[in-house]
């Protein structure tokens, strides 16, 4: 494990050989109130990597989240992905979202949900049917897709979000705080389910959260962050092998790694703000 305390240094988990997919560059962020959400932040995601941000609220994880997701732009400083050459491009089908809450359209089915992202693509129904239906089976739920949202748990409607967010095929993850609502067991649940689907379809996961144990469980890399302005101070690898199960909740390693996240986030929120 390895630790880098140096501000606003790129956190990366690529080796300096490999190219990250997704970098940010001194990317700052003021709102038209004059709230500094974010102030040269840099930050470096390796392909395939599962990286948490972790930090108090109002550090500006969401707001770094949005930003990589086309849903917000950065007041100065660059969003680029190396591969393609170009900054702020991305191309199709390369970066889905998952929010806090599942968002679900609650006139419509399982299916109609998960089915509208290709939609909006003017893909047809027909066309669409057998992505959606893939979906459906990763998270668990292909016998739910004539279902309506009233008629499922605060779990499932989350898969469903997750669904939805997996059936363009990205190459990028972004998850603000999907589990942050539900009770521990379903937490614990959907944490194994994630890690067992990002195993094995190989998705790069950026993943927002308070909790400690949850960034440990399922990272290989957390980004800690403090705010006023939001900035990366220390990233922490995570070097415990995948898969990771019920087992390595109760490890000694498991236990030392979230010991020093959560020192890592207390230095954090004592941290002052820079000249």
């Amino acid at each position: 494990m390895t630790i880098s305390p140096t501000p606003n240094a790129p956190a990366s988990a690529a080796s300096s050989a490999e190219q990250p997919l997704i970098s940010l560059r001194n990317v700052s962020k003021t709102f038209a109130n004059g709230t500094i959400a974010l102030r040269d932040m840099s930050l470096d995601i390796g392909k395939g990597d599962f990286v948490s941000l972790l930090g108090p609220s109002g550090c500006g994880k969401s707001t770094a989240l949005r930003i990589m997701a086309g849903l917000g732009d950065a007041t100065s400083g660059s969003l680029v992905w190396p591969g393609s050459g170009a900054a702020q491009d991305k191309g199709d089908n390369e970066v889905s979202f998952v929010f806090q809450e599942p968002t679900l359209m609650p006139w419509a089915t399982v299916f109609d949900n998960v089915y509208l992202p290709l939609r909006l693509k003017k893909i047809s129904r027909a066309r669409a049917h057998g992505d959606v239906m893939e979906a459906l089976r990763m998270v668990g739920l292909e016998g739910f897709a004539d279902s309506y949202p009233r008629e499922l748990s605060g779990g499932m409607k989350m898969r469903v979000s997750i669904a939805r967010a997996l059936v363009t095929k990205p190459k990028l993850l972004l998850m603000d705080e999907p589990f942050a609502a539900l009770d521990e067991i379903t937490r614990f649940k959907l944490n194994n389910d994630l890690l067992h689907l990002w195993e094995k379809f190989g998705w790069t996961v950026i993943f927002v959260t308070h909790s400690v144990f949850e960034s440990v469980y399922l990272s290989n890399q957390i980004v800690v962050m403090a705010a006023r302005p939001g900035r990366v101070v220390e990233t922490i690898r995570i070097d415990a092998p995948y898969p990771r199960e019920e087992e390595f909740r109760t490890s000694t390693v498991y236990n030392d790694f979230c010991r020093q996240a959560s020192d890592a986030l207390h230095r954090a929120m004592e941290v002052s703000e820079p000249a």
